[in-house]
């Protein structure tokens, strides 16, 4: 009897499906991991969301109160999230201009892209994508001088952005490389060097204006001018 009794406690008790608990929780392990993949996805998306808020709660705080009045203390504190948190997704603060320079990169690429999709001259297509990236750079003057002053789209400086700040190179010498095709744009340089003068006068005129407190402030006539420069110069 006690055999009996035992072999009943031990046998597995049927579901209300006709399976017992043994092949109920059989198919709960094949259920588990047959879900395996959707949540590491889902991990995955968690994750990006999370970067992309510390990025944008981040650049908030360097508009309203500075780059260097702002703390990885009021960072995390904002978003209610641990310090470990935050070094997990970014080693230090000026990793977040880094990725903030890598996107402004990245930005710069899709609009070249845009440019040579267009069927405008060399002229064209460089006044319009200086002149937007002037406005873009002069609304957040602030940030901008924090991204000059700390390297953070210096490709010697920062070497993870060399990638992409050769890919956005890579544009402007095919815009330039289209002109020299259609006469529009001198022959004597080669589009590398050409490409070169365009960008060391960009970035001279940006870098300039950021840190010059004391003169004008007005970057989008700076650039018109640059772009101006080198058109002349550059005229068959």
């Amino acid at each position: 009897m006690r055999r009996a009794k035992t072999a009943a406690r031990r046998s597995p008790l049927p579901t209300h499906d006709g399976t017992n608990n043994s092949e109920a929780s059989n198919n709960g392990r094949g259920r588990s991991t047959a879900g395996k993949e959707p949540t590491a996805g889902l991990r995955e998306r968690k994750k990006a969301r999370l970067r992309q808020q510390i990025v944008e709660t981040a650049l908030h705080l360097f508009r309203q109160r500075g780059y260097e009045n702002t703390r990885i203390d009021d960072i995390v504190h904002t978003l209610e999230i641990s310090q470990p948190t935050f070094f997990r997704y970014f080693p230090s603060k000026d990793a977040v201009l880094r990725e903030v320079g890598r996107r402004a990169f990245a930005r710069q690429a899709e609009s070249l892209k845009s440019e040579l999709s267009t069927k405008a001259t060399t002229e064209q297509r460089l006044r319009r994508f200086y002149e937007t990236l002037g406005n873009t750079t002069e609304v957040g003057r602030p940030l901008w001088q924090a991204v000059i002053l700390a390297g953070a789209m210096d490709p010697v400086r920062s070497p993870e952005l060399r990638g992409a700040e050769a890919a956005t190179v890579s544009l402007l010498r095919e815009i330039i490389a289209e002109g020299q095709k259609n006469g529009e744009i001198t022959r004597d340089f080669p589009v590398v060097h050409l490409a070169e003068f365009m960008e060391g006068l960009f970035n001279t005129v940006v870098r300039q204006w950021a840190v010059d407190l004391t003169g004008p402030h007005k970057l989008t006539e700076r650039v018109r001018n640059a772009v101006e420069f080198f058109l002349r110069g550059a005229k068959p």
